[in-house]
């Protein structure tokens, strides 16, 4: 993984996170509260007291295939804490393309979307946080609560409001605002479920199918014990290593990206391009 993202980034650098990466905070928007994700360093509360020396870049403390989580783990990079974490730190990187995009629409709701991305740090603090190995002290740091999945569906209802009734499928379209706004909806979905087929038993433990969650477009399947492969958060939350709400805020944030999407199109008078099914 690179060292792009806060939470990921933290997780990959042992416990670094550099707080220009979320940038400047903006009144009444995304404040820095005291989350691991703004600070300018992700130390676990055993570490000592933090150097005002400026962190490097690089570290070496990952070139053997192992990464620390916030806890103090040392986990081997294709973890599922780190496979999330990636998927969490593209889904930032979508979003900010589709930001710039609208900026230049001259869109207000950009607004909107640089505070996903800084709620989308805390998401990968709270991830970077295994419940199994958390104390008290690293629960403090990095709760996740219902607030911001209520503020995602208040910003849905209001943009769905002054949309046309949607009557059949919708195509990634209508203009790059909307396009990318789509891509970064394609991106929250691939962060938010699991991909069993390439899970691997790590200790012994055998995969099981489960059902569906309720109230997401998924289907995982969850480990009896510990297991490493190609996977997101819901796994991560079924197995108890992170919190609800964390899976909670991705699967609104799809249907808020989709909604966006719409709403962009709309308003650059772009057309939005539908499923016709093809002569064959």
């Amino acid at each position: 993984m690179g060292s792009g993202g806060g939470g990921a980034a933290a997780a990959e650098r042992g416990g670094q996170v550099s707080a220009g990466g979320t940038g400047a905070a903006r009144p009444g928007l995304c404040p820095p509260p005291p989350s691991p994700a703004h600070d300018l360093f992700l130390r676990s509360p055993d570490r000592g007291p933090r150097s005002d020396r400026a962190p490097k870049i690089y570290t070496k403390t990952g070139d053997a295939g192992f990464s620390s989580t916030f806890t103090g783990e040392r986990r081997p990079k294709g973890d599922r804490i780190f496979e999330a974490l990636g998927a969490t730190d593209e889904l930032s990187s979508a979003i900010g393309l589709a930001g710039e995009f609208s900026s230049e629409k001259g869109h207000t709701f950009v607004e909107q979307l640089h505070k996903v991305q800084c709620m989308l740090q805390d998401v990968g603090s709270n991830i970077a946080t295994p419940l199994s190995s958390a104390r008290e002290a690293h629960l403090k740091r990095t709760s996740f609560s219902e607030k911001p999945v209520l503020e995602l569906e208040q910003w849905i209802d209001s943009y769905s409001e002054q949309l046309p009734p949607l009557r059949t499928f919708i195509l990634p379209s209508g203009g790059k605002s909307s396009a990318a706004l789509h891509f970064s909806r394609a991106v929250c979905r691939r962060a938010e479920r699991c991909k069993p087929e390439k899970a691997v038993p790590r200790s012994g433990g055998r995969n099981s199918a489960v059902p569906s969650t309720k109230g997401s477009l998924f289907t995982c399947r969850k480990d009896v014990g510990s297991w490493n492969g190609d996977s997101s958060v819901v796994p991560l939350v079924q197995a108890g290593e992170a919190d609800p709400n964390v899976a909670k805020y991705l699967n609104r944030l799809s249907d808020y990206l989709f909604v966006l999407a719409r709403y962009a199109a709309m308003k650059e008078g772009k057309e939005e391009k539908i499923y016709i099914k093809p002569e064959l």
